[in-house]
């Protein structure tokens, strides 16, 4: 079977690359709008860009229904910074409480119970339970599809602080046992990084 993406509604292209496109690691990211308004969302379009500078990228895409700009989006815009938090299981329904299309005054931290804490650069708080974060400045939004449902943006951001709990660190590198990731799969499937196996590099 070969498909033409074009000639389909965008969410039955949407469900088919959400459904195959994994498992996607999830960026929680926290921003803060012009009027200091806290604001928390996930998003599992979410990838590393480069290690010098390091960089990360997320794409939000734009509302169903409206096509309007999601807050996170918004905020990135007006502020130039924002923080990558990973989730970790114990608190993914919290994380999931603010996947709701809250209103731009409402403070998802709030509505969450997730602890909001001062970074060390930027102004968005980060997430206190969050074993893992990153706070970016802004480096550049790349808009894809216009101003319609399902369109998006690929927001890139340069790295600047690193937060890391003392205790998934072991030798320098992450354990992954102690962080506990979860990842996204289609529709309301998450999926633990619990089942893994070793390929060593061909030289």
């Amino acid at each position: 079977m070969i498909l033409d993406p074009s000639l389909m509604e965008w969410k039955e292209a949407y469900r088919l690359v959400t459904g195959s496109v994994l498992p996607r690691p999830i960026a929680f990211v926290s921003t803060i709008s012009a009027d200091g308004t806290p604001n928390l969302a996930p998003f599992s379009f979410f990838t590393v860009v480069a290690a010098d500078p390091l960089t990360l990228a997320f794409c939000p895409m734009r509302r169903d229904g409206d096509g309007a700009k999601k807050d996170t989006l918004v905020n990135i815009e007006a502020t130039g910074e924002f923080v990558i938090n990973i989730v970790s299981e114990p608190f993914v329904r919290q994380m999931n409480e603010t996947s709701k299309a809250f209103p731009p005054e409402v403070d998802e931290f709030a509505e969450s119970g997730l602890t909001p804490l001062a970074c060390a650069l930027v102004r968005a708080p980060r997430v206190g339970e969050a074993m893992v974060a990153y706070e970016c400045k802004l480096h550049q939004i790349v808009e894809v599809g216009g101003a319609k449902p399902g369109a998006g943006a690929l927001v890139l951001g340069t790295v600047e602080r690193i937060h890391v709990a003392y205790e998934v660190l072991n030798d320098n590198r992450i354990d992954l046992d102690a962080l506990q990731p979860v990842g996204r799969l289609g529709g309301a499937e998450y999926v633990r990084c619990t089942d893994r196996f070793t390929l060593v590099r061909p030289r």
